[in-house]
């Protein structure tokens, strides 16, 4: 029997874990003579007060649904990607590549070719973490590190080396050609004579990333597969006694993770940069790790934790604009987030599953 009810588990732990951690980050405010509540203020009135606002909420929350799903499958199967980083990355350079190089006279064909472009080098880039854990032994959370790095050193060498237009001094791509630009969100309502958040860069990859929330829930709980990365997950002796190949499993399910990473490269590479730049997954990578945490590695917990951190980063731009508050201090507030409900998860877990099993006996003892 389950110590604590499911939607207490999936609702109220990470709520109480973040207001733990907003109270917390309102006693720094505080401490470096702030408001608390102006601060919330202008975070809620920046993020969520306008459509401008909401599409750089949205355009950043479409980035962590990526890369919350990718750690998500990559967890239910007992692995731990946090290669994300370095695997986004490559996706954008399978975006440049196939928008630079394969002549695509609309968005609409550029999108696909783009989404596969995306995923198989995102997907490529999780392959030797993958086979090293399954084969070797070598551990997931080291060889995605790595990768990383890899990753970044390999970016910058293509972008200043190969990719770089002559007489840029800019480490960056060519622009795409204008006609595989993705439409705005704001040219999306400007079609049905709706004005909205004119002058952000949320486009249409946040439905594409609304559909991979909704095909990853269909992976991972209705089919083979998933059942079979579940069953990896949860135990290897008995998923091998099940018939069940572990290598084939963790592989699989790496190459899934690291396909759903590169595909962020749609929305901040093809859909905002329209070009490839160094630097462009900005720490989405490491953000998605809390964003799975948080959403109890669901998908649909998944995209309620990545609008709540684009809420942060566009209130956290809003509060460092519009205040004295530094924006390091942003960042301290986003750590105590991730803290809270990840690091100190047990922390709210334990005394509700105390407080449940009391209820539960009190019950029977009626």
């Amino acid at each position: 029997m389950d110590k604590m009810p499911k939607w207490a588990d999936v609702i109220l732990t990470p709520l109480i874990s973040l207001v733990l951690a907003m109270a917390i980050s309102a006693l720094v405010i505080l401490a470096i003579g702030e408001s608390p509540w102006e601060a919330m203020k202008t975070m809620v009135q920046g993020a969520l007060g306008s459509s401008y606002g909401w599409g750089f909420t949205l355009y950043y929350a479409t980035n962590f649904i990526f890369t919350g799903l990718a750690v998500m499958v990559a967890y239910h199967a007992s692995l731990f990607n946090i290669g994300g980083e370095g695997q986004a990355a490559m996706g954008g350079l399978g975006v440049a590549l196939a928008l630079l190089y394969i002549p695509l006279p609309h968005w609409a064909l550029a999108l696909p070719v783009a989404m596969v472009g995306a995923a198989i080098l995102g997907a490529a880039w999780a392959f030797i973490p993958a086979i090293l854990q399954a084969k070797r032994g070598s551990h997931i959370v080291i060889t995605t590190i790595m990768f990383n790095f890899i990753a970044a050193a390999a970016l910058n060498y293509v972008l200043v080396r190969l990719l770089r237009p002559v007489g840029s001094m800019d480490p960056a791509s060519a622009r795409f050609p204008e006609a595989t630009n993705l439409p705005s969100l704001s040219d999306a309502f400007a079609s049905i004579g709706i004005e909205w958040g004119r002058n952000t860069p949320a486009n249409v990859t946040f439905f594409i990333a609304l559909l991979a929330c909704l095909l990853v829930w269909l992976l991972i709980w209705r089919t083979r597969m998933g059942y079979e990365i579940r069953a990896l997950g949860k135990s290897e002796p008995g998923a091998v006694y099940a018939g069940i190949n572990p290598v084939r499993i963790t592989v699989i399910a790496m190459l899934i993770s690291g396909g759903l990473a590169g595909m962020m490269a749609i929305n901040n590479v093809m859909g905002e940069a329209e070009r490839l730049v160094l630097n462009a997954v900005e720490g989405a990578g490491f953000i998605g790790i809390a964003v799975a945490l948080m959403g109890r590695n669901h998908p649909f917990g998944v995209l309620l934790a990545a609008l709540l951190f684009g809420f942060l980063y566009q209130g956290g731009g809003e509060l460092a604009l519009w205040t004295s508050i530094p924006r390091e201090l942003i960042i301290v507030i986003q750590a105590l987030v991730i803290l809270f409900t990840g690091a100190l998860d047990n922390m709210v877990r334990m005394p509700l599953e105390r407080l449940f099993l009391r209820l539960r006996r009190k019950e029977v003892a009626e």
